[in-house]
């Protein structure tokens, strides 16, 4: 192929993707309602498929004992489930009293926070007019993100059932996911046609070894994370030390950002405290980031994604714009998925061409 015909070439690819891209946003609309419908569908099979990677790599260890796989699994499944419940009610009597003191406290925090509001409200007329009318709609932007916050707040709560209904399904749908995952498996292969069923065998297995790999190395890393936190808090003396590590915790779950998220309310918290508390729990947060970015990671989850920093930020402002906090959750792991489908298919082709 000459010059001319590659560059014809890639100059029709990237209509298309640019034409792709057009169709989608008008079909914004269209996508996001589905998603609403799937959301309830996707929700449980997801945390069912992280409790099945997180075991599975047990049940193979017993299996391979010459243990019988169905007893393996439920061995391995009925010692998690009670180490689940055993963990859960020593954890919520300590929840319930945080609550309760975040909420005697609630009304003094927030009057501090108001009086800061007020101070400031009272100098900007010193700024000039731009920084002014700046700070003035940050101000409001802030008052209605409070607002449409406590409103997701109280619609989680008036979700309670179905919250219950996904804690009662989730172990059943695990359950068999350790069970017939081979089976499953199989069933998909042989839904490709026969010429590609190789192919089809070659990718499910690479994108079943890196997607379980970055499950059970991120729950590792989001574990220590929070437990480094919760210790760090305590020797500060920050109340609240256990529901602000679970927050940082989950938080970090999202590459980039999720410190920042996780860490922002025990520092607006310690600053309601005492300028020097915030400057305590913010080199808590530092000291636990940097164990986490230079030891942790490195050594738990090690080069597993091998992803560019640029199309991590780009998944996640994908992912941030179509599932919200679920997407920023999930979005490296599918993009890490579908490098792994594209890298399988072109070796498996390249093989074929050689």
């Amino acid at each position: 192929m000459d010059v001319s015909g590659k560059t014809l070439r890639i100059v029709l690819t990237v209509f298309a993707i640019l034409l792709s891209i057009y169709l989608l946003g008008q079909l914004r609309g269209f996508i996001h309602d589905i998603w609403v419908v799937l959301k309830a569908l996707v929700i449980p099979f997801l945390i069912a498929l992280v409790i099945t990677y997180l075991l599975e790599p047990l049940v193979n260890l017993l299996t391979a004992r010459k243990v019988p796989r169905g007893i393996a699994i439920i061995v391995i499944y009925c010692a998690f489930v009670l180490l689940v419940i055993v963990a859960v009610l020593n954890a919520i009597p300590m929840v319930n009293r945080q609550f309760a003191q975040l909420g005697e406290h609630l009304p003094a925090l927030i009057a501090q926070a108001n009086h800061w509001l007020d101070e400031l409200n009272q100098r900007k007329q010193y700024l000039p007019e731009a920084v002014r009318k700046g700070l003035e709609s940050a101000l409001t932007q802030s008052e209605q993100h409070v607002t449409e916050y406590a409103a997701s707040v109280l619609s989680m709560v008036n979700s309670t059932v179905n919250a219950l209904f996904i804690i009662v399904t989730v172990p059943f749908i695990a359950f068999y996911m350790l069970k017939d995952a081979k089976a499953i498996g199989r069933g998909m292969v042989r839904l490709a046609p026969l010429r590609y069923r190789e192919e089809v065998a070659a990718v499910l297995s690479a994108v079943d070894q890196t997607f379980g790999s970055y499950v059970r190395g991120q729950l590792l890393v989001m574990l220590a994370v929070g437990v480094l936190t919760y210790a760090g808090l305590l020797v500060v003396h920050m109340p609240y030390a256990l529901l602000l590590a679970l927050f940082l915790a989950i938080a970090d779950l999202i590459p980039y950002i999720g410190p920042i998220i996780g860490a922002a309310p025990a520092l607006l918290l310690a600053l309601a405290i005492s300028p020097q508390m915030a400057l305590k729990v913010l080199i808590v947060n530092v000291i636990v980031q940097q164990c986490e970015g230079n030891l942790l990671s490195p050594q738990i989850m090690g080069r597993t994604l091998k992803l560019h920093p640029l199309s991590i930020v780009a998944a996640l402002l994908i992912g941030g714009e179509v599932g919200g906090v679920l997407g920023l959750m999930v979005a490296v792991p599918v993009l890490a998925v579908c490098k792994v489908v594209w890298q399988t298919v072109r070796e498996l082709r390249g093989g074929d061409e050689a």
